[in-house]
């Protein structure tokens, strides 16, 4: 008699047959090895189209008019609100969106002789020469107008000629001596330059920056040049000149 070992050795072993998955067992198994490079691959098409969106500028509100404002502490935002409405007033659809925008960048050199106000106040100046080399703002509100032309040399006179070097009469009108802004009511701020809940009145705060516009060369314009060329000219309505 055969012992148990040979016939356990010699047995007749036939291989299972294989069993057929269903669509759903078969997409549940593709998911279970491909899933990490399913996720990261939406992760990096994500993270290219929102830099091409942003790129394109798509989505984005593109201001009709532009505004420079630079002076040693940073407006209150209802002022900001305010002055851009003002100009808004006056303006025109520039870009034929259907809407006046104006947008004010501030480049306040924030004083004092801490490492964050020194880091604010360089912060601000990068910037401030990023928007003069790219001829984003058309217009300048000013505390110094006469410094910030010395160290830039950017502003035409009040009729846009060219100025003689040095020269710093007519490049500039107080916010208050402008008829054309000075009758708007810009209304109170909620908070101080520090950022503290102090209301005060926003007309009494721009009353005594200047207004400056860019000088236009040839190869140095703003966007929608004739555009704010005309609003330049609503402003300096009344506008008494020398």
């Amino acid at each position: 008699m055969a012992s148990e070992y040979l016939k356990w050795k010699y047995r007749d072993v036939r291989p299972e047959s294989p069993t057929e998955r269903s669509a759903a067992e078969k997409r549940k198994n593709w998911w279970h090895y491909h899933k990490w490079y399913i996720l990261l691959g939406g992760v990096l098409a994500l993270a290219l189209a929102d830099i091409g969106w942003h790129a394109l500028g798509i989505g984005e509100t593109v201001p009709d008019y532009q505004i420079a404002y630079v002076g040693t502490n940073p407006l209150p935002s209802d002022t900001t609100k305010a002055v851009e409405a003002a100009f808004a007033v006056l303006g025109a659809d520039a870009n034929g969106d259907g809407k006046v925008v104006v947008k004010l960048n501030q480049y306040a050199r924030t004083g004092g002789d801490s490492a964050d106000a020194a880091s604010y106040a360089a912060a601000a100046e990068v910037r401030l020469l990023g928007d003069i080399e790219k001829c984003d703002s058309f217009f300048f509100l000013l505390e110094d107008f006469e410094t910030f032309q010395t160290g830039y040399d950017v502003l035409s006179r009040l009729d846009g000629s060219q100025p003689a070097p040095d020269e710093s009469a007519e490049l500039a009108v107080r916010w208050g001596d402008c008829p054309a802004l000075s009758v708007f009511d810009l209304g109170a701020y909620s908070e101080n330059l520090l950022g503290q809940t102090v209301s005060g009145s926003s007309g009494e705060l721009v009353a005594d920056l200047y207004l400056a516009r860019r000088s236009v060369r040839a190869d140095r314009t703003s966007g929608s040049a004739e555009a704010c060329e005309a609003l330049w000219k609503a402003l300096m309505e009344g506008v008494a000149t020398r």
